[in-house]
């Protein structure tokens, strides 16, 4: 079934397809036959820059190297284009995951600086390698063949348009599907994401390959379309342009790749043509114009639909009365209209109009599916563990030392964490808590020590790898993904049940539906379980403080984990709502899940835990059961008072 999303996108495509049909001018249908090829390459970017959040300027050397695959397999072994499409997404694949080793070390202007001269290099190489790529001669390239016959421009148009719309579904399915919530995840919380069982290691790999993918696939259609390539083509110019068709389009957008191909194909001939200019100015003046009045508008007591249009007619006007004045200066004008487009539109074109719209319309809430929800009440909120061996030892920390230069956060801790309970961790603030929890998850490596669980050490081990075996956690400070709705955030915790492959998703097949459905299932499920299921599409950052302490809780649980690390989770809850989260602890305990809480709030741990450790200067200072450990003096001392 056809995305809603994507219907008005289709639409606009089908009518491009027409336009050979009316316009018979071969220079307007290679202009748009390059804005198609360039949106294909951003839907690639998109998942890089919008998805992931790494910024990249090494896309201009990706889509070289798949020009200059496609040429060169043509000009020395005469591939006909059947043969070059795939070698070219192969090829730069390849080069993608090269790019993608720098990204897993450094992040935002260092990975933009080491992806620039990425480009660079492969610029020179392609330039030096004469006996490969022809140098600066450069590469002449034929239209393709079908059937025999080379293509006229009309066909290769139509070409182009059909692998575009396959290119945008297949993003489309690949964003919408566990892959794109990893994606997600990863721009949000790296650190939730490792411990939610997604490795960041891997996802942003296989971001950079499928983004190269797309890149590769439009420069193959790019040198097929030019008919004649050279180095000079893909400098550093191209790859900021296609950066800014990103951020002026709007990101996480099929059209909002569209847009932002067309404008920066269009952009060198506004400033050449200066009436069409004077159009398109006067369009993006009013955007601008119309955004900064939705941002004063926050700020003052005018209503928006008053405001707003008002705002607009004012500043076009004054806008063109400007324009006609000066319009020697376009390029420097057009130059400070792109810089208030990135001030005022942070989300691009498409991410203003939709939040206009809802400004003027007010904001609906959406289901999936355009219906209310209907959670099955026979799908229980965890899989059940097993309760077996109750009471003997699931966890065994032994003599953790945990070094941070001179300091020891840890100092030869040890703990014993058996099946069923729950085991409190108290101590004053810097006594080690949340080290220890860093270090049973896999975020900190011990000093010295070990960490046994279910008798197999996990000192060495990645978070998503422990996360898988059986450990889940949430954070002092929440971790949430904040701009992906509750469910959403719920689906990344079940990434794990997925087994369906690339393919599957690409091709919508029956196993990757079934697994999307039942996940979904789940995720309702477990909203329902802390009582978030009318709140399922609401984005994580604009629930309440509390609330997003329970969805954390959910998220955790969608993990099947045998052990529970709660890190201060009544913080900042009321009265009624830690009444409600002991509730849910209990029910959770009850079910066979083991729990170690970290709580400052007293009533909570000598309620709920069975066992309670003390921490003070990273040393255990007394353990026993909760009323013993609030009678001990020591504790009392370092923690409780008198």
């Amino acid at each position: 079934m056809m995305k809603k999303s994507l219907i008005p996108l289709l639409i606009a495509i089908a009518a491009l397809f027409c336009l050979p049909l009316f316009v018979h001018n071969p220079y307007y249908i290679h202009l748009v036959e390059t804005i198609l090829i360039y949106t294909i390459l951003l839907y690639g970017l998109d998942i890089v820059v919008g998805y992931v959040g790494q910024v990249s300027l090494g896309h201009a050397a990706l889509f070289g190297i798949g020009s200059y695959t496609a040429g060169v397999l043509y000009f020395h072994f005469g591939w006909t284009i059947w043969g070059t499409l795939p070698a070219s997404i192969i090829v730069t694949s390849i080069f993608g995951g090269i790019l993608a080793l720098p990204a897993l070390k450094v992040i935002g202007p260092y990975l933009a600086m080491v992806t620039l001269a990425f480009g660079t290099i492969a610029q020179i190489l392609i330039n030096e390698m004469t006996w490969l790529t022809e140098g600066p001669l450069g590469i002449k390239i034929p239209k393709p063949d079908l059937m025999g016959v080379p293509m006229t421009k009309a066909e290769y148009f139509w070409m182009v348009g059909i692998i575009l719309i396959i290119s945008m579904v297949i993003v489309d399915r690949f964003v919408k599907s566990q892959i794109g919530r990893a994606f997600e995840a990863l721009r949000d919380s790296p650190i939730a994401c490792d411990c939610m069982g997604v490795s960041v290691y891997r996802f942003k790999v296989i971001a950079f390959v499928i983004s190269a993918a797309f890149a590769g696939l439009a420069g193959c259609l790019y040198a097929y379309s030019e008919q004649y390539i050279s180095p000079n083509t893909y400098n550093n110019e191209l790859a900021v342009l296609f950066l800014l068709g990103i951020i002026m389009g709007g990101r996480k957008s099929r059209l909002g790749a569209l847009i932002g191909a067309a404008i920066i194909v269009l952009l060198p001939k506004l400033l050449d043509d200066i009436n069409l200019f004077r159009i398109v100015a006067s369009i993006i003046a009013v955007v601008v114009v119309v955004g900064a009045g939705m941002a004063l508008s926050k700020k003052t007591t005018t209503p928006r639909r008053v405001a707003v249009p008002i705002a607009g007619v004012v500043g076009l006007a004054a806008f063109s009365f400007w324009l006609n004045t000066i319009s020697d200066w376009r390029l420097s004008i057009f130059g400070f209209m792109i810089l208030l487009v990135v001030y005022y539109l942070q989300n691009g074109i498409v991410g203003f109009a939709k939040s206009f719209y809802q400004s003027i319309v007010g904001k609906t809430k959406t289901t999936r599916g355009g219906e209310a929800e209907v959670v099955d009440d026979s799908i229980s909120f965890i899989s059940n563990v097993s309760n077996a061996n109750a009471g003997a030892e699931l966890l065994k920390v032994d003599s953790v030392l945990m070094q941070f230069g001179g300091l020891k956060a840890l100092n030869n801790v040890d703990l014993s964490i058996k099946r069923g309970t729950i085991h409190g961790l108290i101590g004053p603030n810097g006594s080690g808590k949340s080290t220890m929890m860093n270090v049973l998850t896999g975020i900190y490596v011990p000093t010295a020590g070990n960490v046994l669980y279910a008798g197999q050490s996990v000192v060495g081990k990645t978070s998503s790898d422990i996360a898988l075996s059986g450990i889940a956690r949430t954070f002092q400070n929440v971790q949430l993904f904040g701009e992906m709705t509750a469910i959403q955030n719920i689906l990344v915790g079940l990434h794990h049940t997925f087994k369906s492959n690339m393919v599957e998703i690409a091709l919508n097949l029956p196993r990757y539906k079934r697994e999307e459905a039942e996940a979904h299932a789940r995720a309702m499920a477990l909203l329902k379980f802390v009582g978030l299921d009318d709140l399922a599409n609401e984005e994580a950052r604009n629930l309440p403080y509390g609330k997003q302490r329970l969805l954390e809780i959910a998220r955790a649980l969608a993990l099947d984990p045998e052990l529970l690390l709660l890190d201060e989770p009544a913080a900042g809850l009321t009265a009624p709502d830690i009444k409600e989260l002991l509730r849910i602890i209990r029910k959770i305990r009850d079910s066979g899940i083991t729990f170690i809480l970290i709580e400052h709030h007293m009533d909570v741990v000598m309620s709920v835990c069975d066992t309670v450790s003390v921490l003070d200067f990273g040393q255990k200072i007394a353990e026993g059961k909760p009323a013993e450990v609030q009678a001990d003096e020591k504790v009392i001392h370092a923690y409780l008072g008198t």
